[in-house]
């Protein structure tokens, strides 16, 4: 498969999130003096953040030639001049009605990523001094990205169109709602290199992929409750992969913590030992327990052409291919120590080959599971994981 260059595509996600940050330089007098909070925020956060100028004035303003990286790497990634429109001061903080960036391009060892400007609005920025960790996630209205593509030579290879996400933050008692979509997106799979893989994806007649994307989810600071309903990925005329959760312990505290352990690690020079406070990062997972999940397949004639596919190869009868499938089961499913399970998992099977429709595996425990026993048992008895979670397999339920 095809190598994305993810140092480039990580450090552009660090600068998606951060760009809102300096819009709060342009708000001071003394941009200076503010440019040094800024640096100095930013620092806390394990972030570095330039820009050669500002133009403009409080309320409208440009920051040219921003550029950022994490504090832990040398490299800069300079990602263009930054827009700020309708900024105001709020409570020693800013609000900033729109921030959009300069449309973005880079290419590396043969592949372009080209990037619309990426626009956020109703973003708030913290005051200096900011305590409460809440703010420091630095809340916005509405994020959007109206096309990204990645090219290899002069081929496309994944473009995206319509990328966006909406908050609503939480007021008093109240959750924070989330939402995300992309209207459409298509893979070039013929740039595949892998002889075998290759033979699959034409024999399936999956050359070129298009779907969408969908997501949906809630978070309660007061309680730590953070729950995804919908994250779905959709290809057409093949299928939609769907992923759920529910954790508990995602409290305002534990992101508190979080932040203080990120910057203690990227104050550790490069390559330097980083081992005490990745122990204490997997201690404060321990606070995590978990609710529920579940991952979901919705059939679109994808499973058909597996098996017509398999049957091809076998010189067999499609037929012959999803018996011999409901048969192997029983034998795979009877060393999990889980009768029950191992029932439910050869009834799913068997009436999903007969009926493709969708079949989902789902982790629902009589009570939430702390993490830390999740990977105790992991590590020790992780055939009784299956137990401790509530693991259940159901096929062609609504």
């Amino acid at each position: 498969m095809m190598t994305i260059h993810m140092r480039t595509f990580g450090k552009l996600a660090i600068s998606t999130v951060l760009l809102a940050i300096p819009s709060g330089s342009a708000m001071a007098q003394d941009a200076t003096a503010v440019a040094d909070r800024l640096k100095a925020a930013l620092v806390e956060q394990g972030v570095d953040v330039s820009w050669t100028g500002v133009t403009g004035d409080a309320s409208s303003l440009v920051l040219e030639g921003v550029s950022v990286k994490p504090t832990a790497e040398a490299e800069a990634l300079p990602i263009g001049d930054v827009t700020l429109a309708g900024v105001t001061e709020e409570a020693g903080g800013y609000t900033v009605g729109t921030l959009t960036t300069t449309p973005f391009s880079k290419t590396e060892d043969g592949m372009t990523l080209d990037m619309s400007a990426f626009v956020i609005k109703g973003m708030t920025i913290p005051a200096a001094g900011e305590t409460n960790p809440m703010a420091a996630i630095m809340l916005y209205d509405s994020a959007e990205l109206a096309s990204m593509s990645v090219k290899a030579g002069d081929k496309t290879a994944f473009s995206m169109n319509g990328l966006g996400f909406e908050l609503n933050a939480p007021e008093g008692a109240t959750a924070m709602d989330f939402t995300g979509s992309a209207d459409s997106f298509t893979a070039d799979l013929t740039l595949v290199e892998d002889p075998k893989s290759k033979a699959v994806i034409e024999a399936l007649g999956y050359q070129t992929i298009n779907g969408v994307f969908e997501m949906a989810g809630s978070w309660q600071p007061a309680d730590g409750r953070l729950a995804l309903s919908q994250y779905d990925m959709s290809v057409k005329d093949a299928g939609t992969l769907g992923i759920s959760f529910d954790f508990g312990g995602y409290t305002l505290d534990f992101v508190k913590s979080m932040q203080e352990t990120s910057k203690k690690m990227a104050e550790q020079p490069q390559g330097g030992d980083n081992s005490a406070a990745g122990l204490a990062m997997l201690g404060l997972m321990q606070q995590i327990t978990v609710v529920s999940s579940a991952i979901r397949f919705e059939d679109d004639s994808l499973t058909g052409k597996v098996i017509d596919y398999i049957a091809a190869q076998q010189g067999a009868k499609p037929a012959d291919i999803a018996n011999q499938a409901k048969a192997i089961v029983p034998f795979l499913t009877g060393q999990l120590n889980n009768p029950e399970l191992a029932a439910q998992i050869t009834a799913a099977v068997t009436a999903y080959l007969d009926n493709p429709q969708n079949i989902e595996v789902a982790a629902a425990p009589p009570a939430p599971v702390p993490f830390a026993l999740i990977m105790a048992g992991a590590m020790s008895n992780p055939i009784d994981l299956t137990k401790t979670l509530g693991v259940k397999v159901t096929a062609n339920q609504p």
